[in-house]
This record gives C-alpha cells, sequence and structure tokens, in this order.
C-alpha cells in the first residue's frame, strides 16, 4: 500500500521557543482509517494545525501523497487533503453555496462563477451526506450535527483521496455522533477515502478506526491497532484514570467503562 501522508521527525509550536510536538513521526497508507487520541494538553490540535499547514515544521517533514508538503501552493494542498474543522465557519451562506467553496481549488485564476460540473458535484456530496432537501437553509440555521454532515460536504466536492477531521462529534449527542462517523467510515470502506481524525472520545476512536496514535506530553506515546493501544495500563499512564476495558460484544472492539471513586470504596 502506499502512503499517503509521511511525517517525519516533527518538532512544532507556537513559536520557537515552545513547542509542542516533539520529534513525531508515522506514516498513514492509503486507505485507512487513523484515529489520533490523548489528553487536552497532548498536542492534538497542534498536529492537526501542522498537518494543514497553519503551523511550519520546525524542524521536520512532512509529505502528502508522495510531495514535500513546503512545495504545495494552497491550492495545490487542498487538492491532497481536504479538512473538516470542529468549528464550521459560513453563518451567512447557504448550504449550497457552502458546499461549492469546495470547488475552488478546481478554478482557473480567471473563473468568477461555478460551473455545471462544480454543481454537479456539490449535489452529489449534499446527497451523500442527506443535507440536500435542506440545501437553501443558511449554514446559521443548522443544528451542530447538519453543519457537520455540511462541512464534510464541501470536503467532499473537493475530491480528494485524504480527508482530515479534527473533532467532528464534539458537543453532538450520540445520534448525530455516530450518523458523522458511521457516514465518514462508509467513505472509507466505499470510496476508499485515507481518514485520519482526532478526537476525544475513546470508545468512539476503537469503534471506528483501524489504527490509533496516542498522545502524550507532545510526543506519541504508543501506536497500533485499538486492542494494542486501548489497554488499562495505557489508560492509567496517559489520562491518569482507572478504567475497566472489555471486548464490545458486537464488534469485538476494546470498549472502556470508568466508575466512580464511591464504587470502589
Amino acid at each position: 500500500m502506499r502512503d499517503e501522508i509521511i511525517l517525519s521527525s516533527l518538532t512544532c509550536g507556537y513559536s520557537p521557543k515552545h513547542q509542542t510536538l516533539h520529534n513525531i513521526s508515522f506514516r498513514v497508507t492509503k486507505g485507512e482509517f487513523v484515529a489520533i487520541i490523548g489528553p487536552n494538553g497532548a498536542g492534538k490540535t497542534t498536529l492537526f494545525r501542522a498537518l494543514t499547514g497553519m503551523l511550519p515544521l520546525q524542524p521536520g517533514m512532512l509529505s502528502i501523497k508522495d510531495t514535500d508538503s513546503t512545495q504545495l501552493n494552497p491550492k495545490e494542498r487542498a487538492r491532497r487533503l481536504a479538512i473538516v474543522n470542529q468549528q464550521v465557519e459560513g453563518d451567512q451562506l447557504s448550504i449550497e453555496d457552502y458546499v461549492l467553496m469546495g470547488r475552488l481549488p478546481y478554478h482557473a485564476s480567471w473563473q468568477l462563477f461555478e460551473n455545471q460540473e462544480d454543481y454537479t458535484i456539490a449535489e452529489e456530496c449534499m446527497k451523500l451526506t442527506g443535507i440536500y432537501e435542506k440545501r437553501h437553509k443558511w449554514m446559521n440555521r443548522l443544528s451542530g450535527g447538519e453543519q457537520q454532515l455540511a462541512a464534510i460536504a464541501r470536503a467532499l466536492a473537493q475530491q480528494t483521496d485524504i480527508l482530515l477531521l479534527d473533532e467532528p462529534t464534539s458537543h453532538l449527542d450520540i445520534s448525530h455522533q455516530m450518523r458523522i462517523l458511521n457516514l465518514v467510515r462508509w467513505l472509507n470502506r466505499e470510496r476508499k477515502l485515507t481518514v485520519l481524525l482526532i478526537i476525544h472520545d475513546l470508545n468512539l476512536a476503537s469503534e471506528f478506526s483501524h489504527h490509533l496514535l496516542m498522545l502524550k506530553d507532545g510526543t506519541i506515546f504508543t501506536e497500533g491497532s485499538p486492542a494494542e493501544v486501548i489497554t488499562e495500563a495505557n489508560i492509567r499512564a496517559v489520562y491518569d484514570a482507572d478504567v475497566i476495558v472489555r471486548q464490545n460484544p458486537i464488534s469485538g472492539k476494546p470498549c472502556i467503562f470508568p466508575y466512580s471513586q464511591e464504587t470502589t470504596r
């Protein structure tokens, strides 16, 4: 399998004197679903911003589809990597106009308006995510779950092979969490999209991903399959929390059960 993302010896932060990530290296192969987990302050957001080009690598190397990321201009990067942020912007836009923004990387420098191909692709993506019937609604009139579905539709309109999502299920109820992650997993399986997901919920990370990266204090504490990473010992070492880990009776994936201090008395 070809490597879609290669990150080598990354050190990164918000200033040269205050680095958040230290010597991070990993590979994401084509068609893989990778979840990045870790406690608050572990460096997940910094890693996301480094992957998206918002922060420089100091030092380090990021390769996206066999090309050094420093050699990619914003339009070229957007043709290789689609991003879904935790906070969805676009208050003064309809869903349709918001999704059409995903076609901007393919516009010629002189092109002012979308062409028929752009509308056809946007329509397909809105139907795929189940928001086509609401395409004329404004983004600021949508629920959080609907906004995330619109953001995924816009990312799909970029027609990339790689989808990077930052906490897409935060602040959503379990119904919307499952709807969004089942959609992303379907895209990974049926459309062969490579997925890199940053997420707090360890049970959701375990259930939907092939591979986990667990961060602690700006470094990779461990990585591997959900069964290898989601263990009582690792949770205790990284999160300073005592939990019980058991197999999900349906999927066989590891599942975490927290318990109160009162229970152990």
